[in-house]
């Protein structure tokens, strides 16, 4: 029999409940989490699975929330640990979220009704097709959703609440993280790994039905600093060297048939600006570099250097620094040595019903840096589209897919112990 056929899950209502709490961090704040108003989501699901028997779930002193669920073997099992994160992306908005159930979809693209102007059409969402019956979930036209990755949260807490109540599904102990501030790349920073005592982990925060993620962008940011000559502009001939000129012409001078976010896909890295400021004596150009394979960012580097000293030959009175820090190395650094820890979710996701669909990730996960920690991170699918925008959107069946496979996998530790 399968374990599921009796119960009713709680993720659709999780979700539909946490979307509505503003939770976006903040990339200009220095404290963390970088908005007080995730504290707000933290204590929630604190609250929540305390009332499902979990009684050491507690919120920390830097918005990360931390959980167990003992273990029910007499089996030695590795503790594995679920994670997602709370905040939502700055670029959007995410106060005020109404969330919309548009149930039994037949295909048609759908109008926000709070801005019709917004509009998801199933010709511009491939995973739109395969939906045809399901019941999705969007905001109402004025934020985004928040599915990344509150649809994760809710579908970790479901399986949670799936373990806590069925006893009989045997599985070593789990634990909990979730954490603040992932969509500014602080997602990790504060977590404590001791308190964790995990061995393995995985994030729930993928985007494609069935999908498995163990490979990531290598990922560095890129601060070029220019000096200029400042002069009056009634008496700048022959003096002046503006910097917000030089930073235009590098900019002007990047690749854009090649190397750009514009023009790539599949393996291929890139470099890009990400905000350009300044005046005539000062500007600041800041940008990020990817590519799969961590060598390959030595060498956009390089390329970035080469097109700031062949611009800087026009300015010879002014100069440049180039600061390059990493952000995040390509997980599969790490699983490449711990390969049982994706196959076992292939395992749990094929015994979900459904086709495992190994990916890579053109971007990167609390994963990523958990993996270079020492616990060892890929990603499952979280059922998320379109996210970062207000044509966001979610499969209340791809959701309960999720916590089916969590809670698989669970018992796939427990079985190979």
């Amino acid at each position: 029999m399968d374990y599921f056929d009796q119960y009713t899950f709680t993720a659709k209502e999780r979700f539909l409940r946490y979307v509505t709490v503003d939770t976006q961090s903040d990339p200009a704040s220095a404290t963390c989490p970088s908005t007080a108003k995730q504290l707000n989501l933290a204590r929630i699901l604190a609250d929540e699975l305390h009332q499902m028997g979990i009684t050491d779930a507690a919120v920390d002193g830097n918005g990360y929330v931390y959980a167990t669920i003992p273990s029910n073997t007499t089996k030695n099992v590795p503790v594995i640990c679920f994670c997602s994160h709370m905040d939502t992306s700055p670029d959007c908005s995410g106060a005020g979220v109404v969330p919309i159930v548009h149930a039994n979809y037949q295909g048609n693209d759908l109008v926000l009704p709070d801005d019709p102007a917004v509009v998801i059409r199933k010709s511009e969402h491939p995973d739109l097709p395969h939906q045809l019956g399901n019941d999705l979930i969007t905001a109402s036209g004025r934020t985004l959703l928040g599915a990344d990755n509150k649809a994760g949260l809710a579908e970790i807490m479901d399986a949670a609440n799936f373990l806590v109540s069925h006893p009989a599904v045997k599985h070593g102990t789990i634990r909990l993280l979730f954490t603040p501030d992932e969509e500014i790349g602080r997602g990790v920073n504060l977590v404590n790994l001791e308190r964790l005592g995990a061995d393995y982990a995985y994030t729930v925060d993928g985007e494609t039905l069935g999908s498995l993620e163990d490979e990531t962008f290598s990922a560095d940011g890129a601060v070029l600093a220019i000096t200029g000559v400042s002069a009056h502009p009634g008496f700048a001939k022959g003096r002046m060297e503006s910097a917000i000129k030089i930073a235009s012409a590098i900019v002007a001078n990047l690749p854009v048939e090649k190397l750009s976010p514009e023009s790539t896909e599949g393996e291929q890295g890139f470099i890009h600006p990400v905000s350009i400021s300044g005046s005539v004596e000062e500007a600041t150009i800041e940008f990020i570099l990817r590519d799969f394979a961590t060598e390959g960012l030595a060498a956009h580097r390089r390329l970035l250097e080469a097109i700031a000293d062949d611009v800087m030959r026009h300015f010879p009175n002014s100069s440049y620094q180039l600061r390059v820090t990493e952000q995040y190395r390509n997980m599969k650094e790490i699983l490449r040595n711990h390969p049982h820890v994706a196959a076992h979710a292939v395992t749990a996701i094929e015994r979900a019903g459904l086709i495992p669909r190994p990916q890579r990730i053109r971007g990167g996960t609390d994963g990523s840096r958990l993996s270079f920690m020492g616990l060892p991170c890929p990603n499952i699918f979280a059922g998320e589209h379109a996210f970062h925008g207000k044509q966001e959107w979610i499969s209340v069946q791809d959701m309960e897919y999720a916590v089916k496979t969590i809670v698989h996998l669970a018992e796939v530790w427990e079985e190979n112990a």
